[in-house]
């Protein structure tokens, strides 16, 4: 039985890091993680929602698939790893938070006139920053290196596959140019240069800002992995 603190929610960590059954002390200052994933889940729910409005779905459609993209990949995470209770249930505010973002891009899509430029590069943040994050829970519950990077990528990628299933598209992850390679490199980044002694938040900029220079430079080149076709019968 996982033990439930005895603290209101309001008083448990923000910082998304913090394992939410853990009372930990508040901290004085908002550190750089927890700065990313606010930007990050807030990213992914616009995403989310103008992936929702090319399928031509209704306000409770856009507000599901916006919660989906931003909080779907750390909630499978937290599923896999064993992390209870799972994060976004502590924290309504995240809720409020993606739901009001997915809401607000309704209002404001008309207005953009580069729709796809700017859903690939929320989708570029959000990859990057949950990547960080996930390869970070991962670290804060001492899994084996290898744990820490599936870790990663699982909170890295999986909301962005839940978003195009749901929206009835082959999920980018597996297809176009590179974006999970992308999240393996930055996880794998990130643990070499806290290996080798780089403070925590000069390592978050400089892993965040290599994975976005390259997811980026991935979708203006169209670099990909080498593609599988087979179309051969067998009967």
């Amino acid at each position: 039985m996982i033990a439930q603190s005895s603290r209101p929610a309001e008083l448990l960590p923000l910082n998304p890091i913090a394992a939410p059954v853990m009372p930990l002390p508040m901290s004085g200052a908002v550190d750089l993680l927890t700065i990313i994933y606010l930007v990050a889940i807030t990213a992914e729910a616009m995403s989310g929602a103008l992936a929702a409005g090319r399928r031509d779905m209704d306000i409770f459609g856009v507000s599901v698939i916006a919660f989906v993209t931003a909080l779907g990949g750390g909630t499978i995470r937290d599923l896999v790893l064993g992390r209870f209770p799972i994060g976004w249930t502590q924290h309504p505010e995240y809720i409020y938070l993606v739901i009001s973002a997915g809401l607000l891009t309704t209002v404001i899509a008309r207005f953009l006139h580069h729709l796809k430029r700017a859903f690939l590069f929320l989708d570029a943040m959000g990859l990057i920053a949950f990547s960080l994050i996930g390869c970070s829970v991962g670290l804060a519950l001492e899994y084996p290196t290898p744990v820490v990077i599936m870790s990663g990528m699982m909170t890295g990628i999986f909301g962005g596959v839940l978003r195009d299933v749901l929206c009835n598209q082959v999920p980018v992850v597996f297809r176009r140019e590179l974006y999970a390679s992308v999240s393996l490199v930055v996880c794998v980044m990130f643990l070499a240069l806290r290996a080798a002694g780089v403070g925590s938040d000069l390592n978050t900029a400089i892993s965040f800002a290599t994975g976005l220079s390259l997811r980026l430079l991935a979708i203006r080149y169209e670099w990909q992995l080498p593609i599988f076709s087979y179309r051969e019968r067998w009967d």
